[in-house]
């Protein structure tokens, strides 16, 4: 039996697909709200539809809202945290969540996960990933199991991914068939198995996942599929709210994890509030392992302390070096993290 594993997932690990983080994201979005280029046109569309839908058909309110997100967005530490320092203002809500769907779409286009499917034996290509978490981490997923044994390991396995993108689950469903020689409806059937969390909400459930408002990995979504997707993206208030079944399940994973692993995750307090389990087994020792890439060494023992309070006494913890990626970690700590 293997023991329960949660993996918790950050921009960081995200980056190493190429895909944009911090002021790359705010640079994209300061972009397309400058409604200048391509892009641009399709939220002002989504907009029409969005005052159409409401009954006022005035979008110059929403307009104004979208110029005041890219003059300050230098001010803001992120896109989510100045939607969060607006919350009561949902003019602001709706056009940052149309250029974040918009902004994560395109970088999934353009990463390394992505290509063209013309025909069954389409996938990607796996030897641009060879500096990446992806490898190692499906290695690990997968050492000395057969495809009967995945069921039992996946089992174990939760997934806390804090980014709109859908990366982690593309590659996985992609990777299980390419290793396993598996069709694609095998490959979601196991994948399902896997606890996969998305606090924040993402870009559209994958068709494999759920038909229901789909959304293939980086296609380009049109005005009307744009504002529905839109709907999916939760600010920080929406997507911490305790009376929400999904952060209920997510709290309970934590509790009942025997391994947290951190990966490119930044600690940011309002999220490590979200993990925050409340009841656990006191008796029972949790091992922890984090990336600190370019962390400082007084951040680390914040952090350290952030951990430790999740699960209010003292854990087993060890962090990487802050010159190690997330590619290099499972190497690092390949023999404590197997299965």
């Amino acid at each position: 039996m293997s023991m329960n594993t949660v993996f918790v997932i950050g921009a960081g690990a995200s980056k190493e697909a190429n895909l944009p983080i911090g002021d790359e994201l705010k640079s994209k979005i300061a972009t397309l709200l400058g409604m200048g280029q391509k892009g641009g046109e399709d939220i002002v569309e989504a907009l029409h539809i969005s005052t159409l839908n409401d009954g006022t058909a005035n979008i110059k309110p929403y307009l104004e809202a979208a110029r005041h997100i890219k003059d300050a967005l230098p001010l803001a530490i992120s896109i989510d945290n100045f939607i969060d320092a607006h919350r009561d203002n949902n003019k602001i809500a709706l056009c940052g969540k149309l250029a974040i769907t918009l902004s994560i779409l395109d970088a999934e286009k353009r990463s390394l996960l992505n290509f063209k499917k013309v025909n069954s034996d389409s996938n990607i290509d796996f030897g641009n990933l060879e500096n990446t978490w992806y490898i190692p981490f499906f290695q690990l997923l997968t050492a000395n199991c057969g495809k009967n044994d995945l069921k039992e390991r996946f089992e174990s396995i939760t997934l806390i991914i804090f980014n709109y993108d859908r990366c982690v689950e593309h590659f996985i469903y992609c990777a299980l068939q390419n290793y396993y020689k598996i069709s694609e409806a095998e490959a979601a059937e196991l994948i399902k198995i896997i606890k996969i969390y998305h606090p924040y909400g993402n870009v559209g459930t994958l068709p494999w996942i759920n038909q229901d408002g789909s959304m293939e990995f980086g296609k380009e979504p049109g005005p009307q599929k744009l504002l529905q997707l839109a709907q999916k993206i939760k600010t920080f208030a929406e997507g911490t709210d305790p009376n929400s079944s999904e952060i209920s399940n997510i709290r309970r994973h934590i509790a009942l994890a025997y391994r947290v692993v951190f990966l490119g995750f930044a600690f940011h307090k309002l999220n490590m509030q979200l993990i925050y389990p409340g009841n656990f087994d006191a008796g029972k020792i949790v091992s922890c392992y984090a990336t600190a890439y370019e962390l400082s060494d007084s951040d680390k023992l914040v952090i350290k302390e952030q951990i430790e309070d999740i699960y209010k006494r003292t854990i087993i913890l060890e962090m990487a070096k802050s010159n190690v990626r997330c590619c290099q970690f499972f190497k690092e700590f390949w023999r404590s993290l197997a299965f």
